[in-house]
């Protein structure tokens, strides 16, 4: 979308568009319209309720990239438009892809813990965090730790992986000054 923009605003738009639908509406639309429902049905609607938002992020991240000297001259140079999406925009974007991962991964952890939870998706023999919240939730006073548990288990999934995404972004050349 950045190295062509004609194509880029018929892409964003169409991200506009997916990003005003609510998080619940998509979930229920994809999920209940699927044939036999499922882990499938939840792993599609969270794809499809997450690519508007990284759309619009690489987009804007890759517009100053794809408007810089090296690009125009590459092109110039008759280098393809995929040669110039791996091999020259995307290296450049390795910071903010893996950022975008951490909080899409969130988000996607989010809609599948919430279809889970309205029992859209797999159904009570899997085994499945959201399902265990939503059937031990009517013992939390008995047994709290039967709902915190598999409560906590998704807190430190999406922790982990942010954590593992912030591992891998390069460090910049600059280093902390250390105050007296």
């Amino acid at each position: 979308a950045a190295l062509r923009p004609a194509i880029g605003r018929i892409v964003e738009r169409a991200a506009d568009v997916l990003m005003l639908l609510p998080a619940v509406l998509g979930i229920l639309l994809i999920a209940l319209s699927w044939p036999d429902g499922g882990r499938l049905a939840v792993i599609a609607a969270a794809v499809v309720m997450g690519v508007p938002y990284a759309v619009r992020l690489v987009t804007g991240a890759a517009a100053p990239i794809a408007a810089s000297g090296y690009i125009e001259a590459a092109t110039v140079g008759g280098e393809r438009l995929w040669h110039l999406a791996v091999r020259d925009v995307l290296p450049n974007l390795r910071a903010t892809l893996l950022a975008l991962f951490g909080l899409r991964f969130v988000a996607a952890v989010y809609i599948v813990a919430t279809a889970g939870f309205l029992q859209v998706g797999p159904q009570p023999p899997a085994a499945d965090w959201a399902l265990m919240i939503r059937e031990n939730s009517g013992g939390i006073v008995l047994n709290p730790w039967a709902v915190l548990a598999p409560s906590i288990a998704i807190g430190l999934l999406a922790m982990s992986v942010n954590l593992a995404a912030s591992a891998l972004i390069p460090r910049s050349g600059r280093k902390a000054v250390n105050t007296l």
